[in-house]
């Protein structure tokens, strides 16, 4: 079985899932493009827990972790089925790796996780686990918890990072979804890219001191630490691509990125 590509989404806001944008239409497409997983493993940007969890439960909820958005959303249940062994198989990795992972069986999936999958994998078809970021941890730890959950795509597991390319929602000003990209989102956008693409992988662990404008862009950094993850669960000869590439209300970068 030849290895399965890991993704990086940016999810922007949970309105990706209603809104027609072009991040959407790419969505409701793509899924058609790739391989079919037997599995998808998801790290989210909106699981957050001070050491690697992952979550084993067989039937789980959809969260709703966001407020006045559009009413659409809460009628929308990804109903796909949990993958408790895909989430133990994580966590043996996780752990031999060196790292304290812990199980939970009861967490849900939050919108970092569902929005996108609702316009990827519509059918709701494919068994879902999750593993969480850390806040607190800088990119190079992530980067090796990718590596350590590197082995599932050759087990027929997609690896999907959900998070972020920029997310400086402070900035945010009322602007139409349309609203050009400044200079300040646009630069980092494109130095990250240029990092990416040309395998300059110490130079993406650095963003924040080496980017332009990169605390700007992330005053926090649990939107771009799921990157991190699907490099690190690529090999350093796999090829990278950037698959889509727009922006919503100026400040969000939505790229999406095939690692593999």
């Amino acid at each position: 079985m030849a290895s399965l590509p890991s993704l990086f989404i940016s999810h922007g806001s949970p309105e990706l899932a209603v809104r027609t944008t072009a991040a959407h239409t790419f969505l409701t497409t793509y899924g058609r493009e790739l391989p079919r997983p037997r599995a998808i493993l998801v790290a989210s940007a909106h699981w957050e827990t001070a050491s690697p969890m992952v979550a084993t439960g067989a039937h789980p909820a959809t969260i709703y972790d966001f407020g006045r958005f559009d009413p659409r959303l809460r009628e929308i249940r990804y109903a796909a089925p949990g993958a408790p062994e895909v989430g133990a198989r994580a966590a043996e990795l996780v752990g031999a790796a060196g790292f304290t992972v812990s199980a939970d069986p009861t967490h849900g999936w939050d919108h970092g996780v569902w929005v996108p999958l609702h316009l990827l994998y519509p059918a709701r078809d494919i068994p879902v686990a999750q593993v969480s970021i850390q806040p607190d941890a800088d990119p190079a730890h992530h980067a090796r918890l990718g590596e350590a959950l590197r082995p599932l795509r050759d087990e027929g597991i997609m690896v999907i990072a959900s998070g972020a390319m920029t997310h400086n929602l402070g900035a945010f000003r009322g602007q139409p979804v349309d609203a050009p990209a400044p200079a300040w989102v646009s630069g980092f956008n494109e130095w990250m890219h240029d990092a990416l693409i040309g395998d300059r992988r110490a130079d993406a662990l650095r963003y924040r001191d080496m980017a332009p404008d990169g605390a700007l862009n992330h005053p926090e950094a649990e939107h771009i630490l799921p990157l991190f993850v699907a490099l690190g669960a690529t090999r350093p000869d796999e090829p990278v691509s950037r698959v889509h590439h727009s922006y919503e209300y100026g400040v969000l970068s939505m790229d999406i990125y095939r690692f593999g």
